[in-house]
């Protein structure tokens, strides 16, 4: 970096990512940070941009990636957001306390001893409901009750 862009050591990029609203810095190509960096130093000039208080030159920096980066910032914002309703799908309402959707295909990626366990909780035979009807030694009509 030439001597007339010294002034660009002093930002804080990590600051101006999250002024811009992204989450990395690879997500500010190269060539836009480098073209920010000459415009700026073109305008404003080197002894005066050396002057700003860190945080102006950060604010300054992200004002104009910005205005270079509105595509890019635009796309990012949609697939946050997609991101997010997708969330919001998935995760159960808890609005009804016990009832929560389980996802069978969520189940699949599982280990074996886990799909076990859930097998035996889920999906047992009726028999194995009430185990103390099996040592009645009386036949009873279980369909019906009597009075």
């Amino acid at each position: 970096m030439p001597e007339k862009e010294a002034w660009a050591f002093q930002l804080d990029w990590l600051n101006i990512v999250t002024i811009l609203g992204l989450d990395t810095i690879d997500q500010i190509p190269e060539d836009k940070r480098i073209r920010v960096i000459k415009k700026l130093s073109k305008l404003y000039g080197s002894e005066s941009l050396l002057s700003f208080i860190p945080q102006e030159l950060d604010e300054l920096v992200a004002s104009e990636l910005k205005s270079l980066m509105e595509k890019e910032l635009r796309m990012h914002a949609k697939k946050k957001e997609r991101m997010e309703k997708q969330m919001k799908s998935r995760m159960p309402s808890f609005k009804r306390p016990g009832v929560i959707p389980i996802d069978m295909n969520d189940l699949k990626d599982l280990p074996d001893e886990v799909k076990k366990m859930f097998s035996k909780m889920f999906m047992r035979n009726e028999g194995d409901d009430d185990s103390d009807d099996d040592s009645d030694d009386y036949n009873e009509d279980k369909n019906s009750y009597y009075i």
